[in-house]
């Protein structure tokens, strides 16, 4: 069963069309990565599902029921753009009145179980409004964790989190998962972390899912590269090209050959006419990349 099935889902905004005929799916047990620029339906997709936003046609199923089912709808979980938080409030006490906001019983046992699993155990006497940005994130979360939701929908959740707060943010959502405890779509541009615990993606434009993807079909379609340093790079430019169709400059100052070209080839190459290798690697791009090319591909 998929947690989330959604079938040709609209959604306009006056004469602005938001989502256009958008299918998206998320096995249970998976962490969905919705990957795609701003102002591409993200959000948008993300509070229809949570029923903050009503659709203008189209079908959203989670668990297999509709996601107006009252039922179903008890086994969300959601961050969206920012935690409802009192801010003179401790955090303490702004979990408590959403424990009772969501008649949890045990609620004191439930908070402290919740604030652990977030690692703030030792802010939670701290006024919200004095907590930073990274700790306000994870407190979305534990709020978005209370009662034990089936399926948890983040909004940029990674937002404003140091790297000792973007470690913690993965290790607590696969623990979810892999318990098989939860399934959980997040949205985020951060797309190096997502690389590191996303299950399955979906790449969205223009309201629109383009690509959905596991990660290992992922990683089957990034092309691999040799980068390449050397002492005259004009020159070892122009040679590459000569000899390898598909060569480009990277950010980092490394020239790229790309397709499965072995590192001995390209020294042994460039060796042969007078250039001297400096420095040289094997490397597969990433979904940042990746992403990027396929943005590319799709504008043509």
């Amino acid at each position: 069963m998929n947690a989330i099935e959604i079938r040709n889902l609209k959604k306009n905004f006056g004469i602005k069309r938001a989502l256009s005929d958008l299918d998206l799916t998320v096995p249970e047990g998976s962490i969905y990565g919705l990957i795609g620029e701003n102002g591409c339906g993200k959000t948008t997709t993300e509070k229809i599902i949570c029923g903050l936003l009503g659709a203008d046609g189209g079908s959203v199923k989670l668990f297999g029921k509709s996601h107006t089912d009252e039922e179903t709808r008890a086994k969300i979980g959601a961050l969206i753009e920012a935690p409802g938080c009192f801010p003179n409030l401790s955090v303490w006490n702004n979990m408590m009145i959403q424990a009772d906001n969501l008649g949890i019983e045990n609620a004191e046992e439930e908070v402290v179980k919740i604030l652990k699993t977030v690692r703030m155990e030792g802010a939670a006497g701290n006024k919200y409004k004095n907590c930073s940005l990274g700790m306000k994130q994870r407190i979305g979360i534990a709020m978005a964790l209370l009662g034990n939701p089936e399926l948890l929908i983040l909004d940029e959740p990674l937002n404003g989190l140091d790297a000792d707060g973007m470690r913690i943010m993965r290790e607590i959502l696969t623990d979810l998962t892999q318990k098989g405890e939860c399934s959980v779509l997040i949205s985020s541009h951060i797309l190096g972390e997502l690389e590191k615990i996303a299950t399955h993606y979906g790449i969205m434009r223009n309201g629109k899912i383009i690509r959905e993807m596991t990660a290992r079909e992922l990683e089957e379609n990034c092309r691999t590269y040799v980068a390449v340093r050397a002492g005259d790079m004009s020159q070892t430019k122009t040679l590459l090209e000569l000899r390898y169709m598909h060569t480009d400059e990277s950010e980092d100052g490394y020239l790229r050959v790309y397709d499965a070209f072995s590192p001995e080839d390209v020294v042994s190459y460039l060796y042969k006419n007078g250039i001297t290798v400096t420095e040289i690697k094997s490397d597969k791009i990433g979904l940042e990349e990746y992403y990027i090319d396929l943005m590319s591909e799709v504008s043509k």
